[in-house]
């Protein structure tokens, strides 16, 4: 006799499929976990990023801030050196602003002239420190001549209630003219920047390269 399939009781049937179905809900609910973290994770990251890029942006900002108020503060507290000469040529006049006046300045000039140093009265350039030397140094040329003569001018001037201090070689644009029979004189004309910084030995190198040559 052909055999009965076996009967399946209908109660384990109903457990197996709502295991299945329970199995499924938990792998689903799995999956919605950890995509959750995933994208709790990415948006920790993305905001950890915007934080750090503002406080870049904020530290650049407040360098350059730093920068900029260095910057004003040493361009406010700058002098240049400058003159104009009086009328006749006898003197050149050190030009300074109400923020800046000149307390004190030497002028040293070249060994070789055998002056050494002066300081200024009245914030001025006097011919007489040097036209004997510089008349001298051009006997025999022509009765015109121009040049100029290289010094060393230490400056020190106020800056509101701080002495500051400036330093730096300096070109004195002369004229010498006249000749027999009143004489030749010796008249200023001009102060250039030649460089800042420098010493005794830098201003008697630059002398020599620019010293008026002998009549030969």
């Amino acid at each position: 006799m052909p055999k009965t399939p076996p009967q399946h009781d209908p109660a384990i049937q109903v457990a197996a499929t709502e295991a299945v179905a329970k199995a499924e809900a938990a792998a689903t609910r799995r999956r919605w976990i950890n995509l959750g973290e995933f994208i709790a994770v990415a948006g920790l990251l993305i905001a950890g990023g915007s934080l750090y890029l503002n406080w870049s942006d904020h530290r650049a900002d407040q360098a350059d801030k730093q920068v900029a108020a260095v910057k004003a503060q040493r361009d406010s507290s700058r002098f240049d050196i400058r003159a104009v000469p009086t009328s006749n040529g006898a003197a050149l006049l050190l030009q300074h602003d109400d923020r800046h006046p000149i307390r004190d300045a030497s002028v040293t000039f070249p060994s070789e002239l055998g002056i050494g140093s002066k300081d200024t009265v009245g914030d001025t350039i006097e011919r007489g420190w040097f036209e004997h030397e510089m008349l001298k140094a051009t006997d025999g040329a022509a009765e015109k001549r121009t040049g100029r003569l290289p010094v060393l001018i230490t400056l020190t001037y106020w800056d509101g209630d701080t002495p500051r201090k400036t330093r730096g070689i300096y070109d004195i644009g002369w004229k010498a003219e006249g000749g027999f029979p009143f004489g030749r004189s010796l008249k200023l004309e001009s102060l250039h920047l030649h460089e800042l910084g420098g010493a005794q030995a830098r201003l008697d190198a630059v002398w020599a390269s620019v010293k008026p040559k002998p009549k030969p």
